[in-house]
C-alpha cells in the first residue's frame, strides 16, 4: 500500500489544432475552441474509473502532493466540468491547503470567466502556454493566439486572483535572433510572473517540423541566447533550479515537475497518462503504467499497461531526471527511491568528475554548468 503523498497527473488530449513542432498525445478537435460538452462528460467520467483502477490497484491511501493537468489543452475543460472532477478526486485522494494544483492553459482558449471557474475549483497554479510574444513568431509555431491574447490571458488570470504563475518561453525559433529572444524574456517581465519555462525549441520525429525542416538559428546565436538569457533571468530574479525552470524563490517551484526530478511517484490518468509507482516489498519493486493513447479507444478502456522497471535500468532513469537539476542529488536519495546501494554510480560519479560534468561531496552529486549545458554527454557516462 501507498500511503505518503503522492503526485497526480491528468491528461486532457485535445487541442484546437495540432502545432507543427508539438510530439506530445495531442489530437485536433474538430470544431475549434470548442470540446462537446457530452464527450467532456464522458471522458470526466472515464478518468474516474482509470483513477479507481489505479487506486485499487496500487492500493493507494495517499494525500495528493501535486496534481497537474497537462495536455493537449486542459483550459478547453469547462470550470464546471473541472470542478466536477476536483471534487471528486478529492474524496478519493485528500487534495489538502498545500497540494499544488497546476493546470496548463492556452491564451487562445481563456478567459476571465474560465479562470474565475478555475480557482473555485481549486486550481492554484496556471501554466499559460505563451511560448513567444512575437506574432511573427506565433505564426510560424503555427500557435492560433496572438501577443495580444496572451497579454490579455495573463491579465485575465491576474485579475481572477491566480498568485502563482508560469509562463512558457521557447527559445532558438526560425529567424530569431540573440536580441529578438530577449525581447521575449522584457516583455513576459512586466507581468511579474513567479515562474518561467524556457527553453529551447527541438525538432522531434513525428512532427511537421521534422519533415519540413523550419531554418534555425546558427549554433553561434543559438549559444548567444542561451548566455544572454541565463544572465538576464538571474538579474531579474530567477532562481535557476532546472535545466529550464526558473522560479522566484524555492517555494514557487513546480512540485509536480520536482517529482518526476526526484525519482518520486505519481499517478497518470488520462489517454496516454503515464504514471510511476514504487512499492517495498522484500525489495522495492518500481512500476511504470501507460495508458493507451488514442481518445476514442480510452473513452471505450483505458487498457492499462504496467512494466517493472528492471534494477538495470534504475540507474539511467534516476540519472536521466536527477541531473537536470541545479542542486543535483543526494546519493542517499538515490537508495532511497531505486532500491541500489551508491555504489551502482562509483563510475558515473568518477568519469563524470574527471570530465568536469559533476562535482561529488558530502554524498551529494551536483552537475557543474558545463554538466548541465551538454546533459546527454553526461548520461553517456552512466
Amino acid at each position: 500500500m501507498i500511503q505518503s503523498g503522492i503526485g497526480l497527473y491528468i491528461h486532457i488530449p485535445w487541442c484546437e489544432k495540432k502545432c507543427p513542432y508539438c510530439d506530445f498525445n495531442a489530437h485536433a478537435l474538430p470544431v475549434a475552441h470548442q470540446l462537446d460538452p457530452d464527450l467532456e462528460t464522458r471522458y470526466l467520467n472515464q478518468l474516474l474509473h482509470d483513477l479507481d483502477q489505479d487506486i485499487e490497484t496500487f492500493g493507494i491511501a495517499a494525500e495528493l502532493t501535486s496534481l497537474f493537468f497537462g495536455g493537449g489543452t486542459p483550459s478547453l475543460l469547462s470550470s464546471r466540468g473541472l470542478g466536477f472532477l476536483l471534487a471528486e478526486i478529492n474524496k478519493r485522494l485528500p487534495i489538502t491547503k498545500t497540494t499544488e494544483c497546476t493546470l496548463e492553459a492556452n491564451p487562445g482558449s481563456s478567459d476571465h470567466a474560465k479562470f474565475v471557474g478555475y480557482r473555485a475549483a481549486g486550481i492554484n497554479r496556471l501554466s499559460i502556454g505563451v511560448q513567444s510574444f512575437s506574432d511573427t513568431a506565433l505564426q510560424q509555431l503555427g500557435r492560433t493566439h496572438t501577443r495580444s491574447d496572451a497579454s490579455d490571458a495573463i491579465q485575465a488570470a491576474r485579475r481572477a486572483g491566480f498568485s502563482n504563475i508560469n509562463l512558457d518561453l521557447m527559445h532558438g525559433l526560425p529567424g530569431q535572433t540573440p536580441d529578438s529572444a530577449i525581447a521575449d524574456l522584457h516583455y513576459a517581465a512586466q507581468f511579474a510572473p513567479e515562474h518561467l519555462s524556457w527553453y529551447q525549441l527541438t525538432i522531434e520525429p513525428n512532427t511537421v517540423f521534422y519533415s519540413t525542416k523550419p531554418k534555425l538559428p546558427v549554433e553561434s546565436f543559438l549559444q548567444a541566447i542561451t548566455d544572454q538569457g541565463l544572465d538576464w533571468l538571474q538579474r531579474q530574479g530567477f532562481a535557476r533550479y532546472e535545466i529550464s525552470a526558473f522560479a522566484q524563490g524555492d517555494a514557487l517551484q513546480s512540485k509536480h515537475n520536482l517529482t518526476y526530478w526526484r525519482f518520486g511517484d505519481y499517478l497518470g490518468i488520462g489517454a496516454g497518462g503515464h504514471g510511476k509507482l514504487s512499492r517495498q516489498n522484500a525489495t522495492l519493486d518500481i512500476q511504470r503504467t501507460q495508458k493507451t493513447r488514442v481518445p476514442k479507444d480510452y473513452l471505450n478502456s483505458p487498457n492499462r499497461r504496467v512494466t517493472e522497471v528492471p534494477v538495470e535500468e534504475r540507474p539511467i532513469e534516476f540519472l536521466m531526471n536527477a541531473c537536470r537539476l541545479v542542486e543535483g542529488f543526494a546519493l542517499k536519495d538515490f537508495e532511497r527511491t531505486t532500491g541500489l546501494a551508491p555504489k551502482a554510480l562509483q563510475t558515473f560519479v568518477e568519469k563524470g568528475v574527471q570530465q568536469g560534468l559533476v562535482t561529488a561531496s558530502a554524498g551529494r552529486i551536483t552537475p557543474t554548468a558545463a554538466g548541465l549545458e551538454f546533459l546527454d554527454s553526461l548520461l553517456l557516462l552512466a
